[in-house]
């Protein structure tokens, strides 16, 4: 009894076992010093293209007022009579368009990539998916404009005849099943502008769906194929629920894109300051495109309305942004697998 008495005083005196903690030698606290830095200079680039843009566009917005200038659909700053209700509803409507249309296909590609196309061809689809990405938007929108309209004049003939009943399908002075009707209706519509800026912002989208597709667990994979799956099978239960938040933030970055693409929309569209719920319509406008249009003929009080709506979309772009890292942060894309 003194013997077991004597032992278990002994493992009570005995000190608790420490944690190893990494050591951190110079250079990881230079590292560490210059990851903190480059983001402070990155929230305080923000901060000061946003202080720039808000003090710009004091006058425009004291004039006309918060309210007024989301409200109204105008653009005419020299008589005080101007808002970005149409150009903003344009906006979403083209990166509507845009996100419906390149989700889908830069989901079908990233899976291809990762887990269907064989090795000696996947790195060549990488490289080809990265290589669109770098195209510079006014080639996209020169091809948009020569080729793909005309092309896609019959698409939205055809949606407006068959689903004109749905109202954004619905073309102003069109019947169904006209043969005269005029093939001007359907150009410079926000439709053909979406499809161009969905073949933009698809390339994007797909690399960050196929990084994250590509870190799923082997372990769960393996278990999957163990437990009788298919490839469908074990890409629905593994892959897609494991990359869900690289899928979210990549249709997020390419909504951010979207929203701000200037050059290849200015180039299609024909602008329009009323509100243009038909996106098949000819017709269409954008923020963007709205200051590409009026920079270099505005007046004092006008460049400041144009900082206004510049303003506008960059608080709206930075929602869409911080919106996507949140939900990437909560997802379980990077997870380890516990097989």
């Amino acid at each position: 009894m003194s013997a077991l008495k004597g032992s278990a005083g002994a493992e009570s005196e005995r000190p608790a076992p420490r944690r190893p903690s990494p050591a951190r030698g110079p250079g990881d606290r230079i590292f560490r010093v210059q990851l903190t830095a480059a983001g402070v200079v990155v929230l305080a680039i923000m901060a000061a293209v946003g202080l720039f843009l808000l003090l710009r566009a004091g006058q425009a917005l004291r004039t006309r007022g918060v309210w007024g200038f989301l409200s109204t659909a105008e653009w005419q700053p020299d008589v005080h009579r101007f808002g970005i209700a149409a150009v903003l509803t344009g906006t979403l409507l083209i990166a509507a368009v845009a996100v419906t249309i390149s989700v889908p296909l830069a989901l079908g590609t990233a899976l291809f990539i990762s887990d269907i196309a064989p090795r000696r061809l996947r790195r060549t689809l990488v490289s080809m998916v990265d290589l669109m990405a770098a195209v510079p938007s006014v080639v996209y929108g020169l091809w948009g404009l020569f080729f793909l309209q005309q092309h896609v004049i019959g698409l939205s003939r055809w949606l407006s005849d068959w689903f004109g009943w749905i109202p954004f399908l619905h073309v102003d002075g069109t019947q169904p099943g006209e043969p005269l009707a005029s093939q001007s209706v359907y150009t410079a519509s926000t439709f053909v502008a979406g499809i161009v800026v969905a073949l933009m912002v698809a390339p994007i989208q797909c690399s960050v769906m196929r990084e994250v597709f590509a870190q799923a667990p082997a372990g769960e994979r393996e278990g999957a194929y163990a437990l009788g799956a298919t490839r469908w099978g074990m890409i629905r239960a593994v892959v897609l629920p494991y990359g869900m938040g690289g899928i979210i933030g990549g249709t997020m970055l390419g909504l951010g894109r979207a929203l701000g693409e200037t050059i290849a929309v200015y180039l299609i569209i024909s602008p329009v300051f009323t509100i243009q719920p038909h996106i098949l319509q000819t017709g269409a406008n954008s923020v963007s495109s709205l200051i590409a249009l009026h920079y270099g003929d505005a007046s004092t009080f006008g460049m400041s309305a144009l900082m206004a709506a510049g303003l506008a979309l960059f608080l709206l772009t930075l929602a869409v942004n911080f919106t996507a890292s949140s939900i990437v942060a909560r997802s379980r894309s990077g997870a380890q697998s516990e097989a």
